[in-house]
């Protein structure tokens, strides 16, 4: 079983795709990772062998920042948005949407459920 930056990739689908289950590999990075290791794309991960597998984790570990890492450095950067008080960082204090989007409707996934005016009897 191939096991890269503590996340065990599926065996049965090409390694192409089964790369894009690491937080912060799309499928672009993925094709550049095959390339560089020299392991063609459609071959599935359970039938790659372990010098397949360490050329990968290799690669990775040199140029891409992966998982927890890349998942603290987003976090610190919202937080030192929210800390100096600038325009993003009080919409994400908020908890609503960042870049420009409308609010008057939509923003449901930001703002969560409507909650509904109380009706007098």
């Amino acid at each position: 079983m191939a096991r890269i930056a503590g996340v065990d990739l599926p065996r049965r689908k090409q390694i192409g795709v089964s790369l894009r289950y690491l937080y912060g590999i799309g499928a672009t990075a993925a094709a550049k990772i095959c390339d560089r290791a020299g392991i063609p794309r459609e071959k599935k991960t359970e039938d790659l062998s372990e010098g397949d597998v360490k050329k990968i984790r290799e690669i990775i570990d040199a140029e891409y920042k992966v998982e927890g890492d890349l998942r603290r450095e987003v976090a610190m950067n919202i937080k030192r948005l929210m800390d100096l008080g600038c325009y993003r960082g009080l919409r994400h204090r908020r908890g609503l949407p960042v870049r420009g989007q409308r609010t008057h409707t939509n923003a449901r996934t930001r703002k969560g459920p409507r909650r509904g005016i109380m009706k007098r009897k």
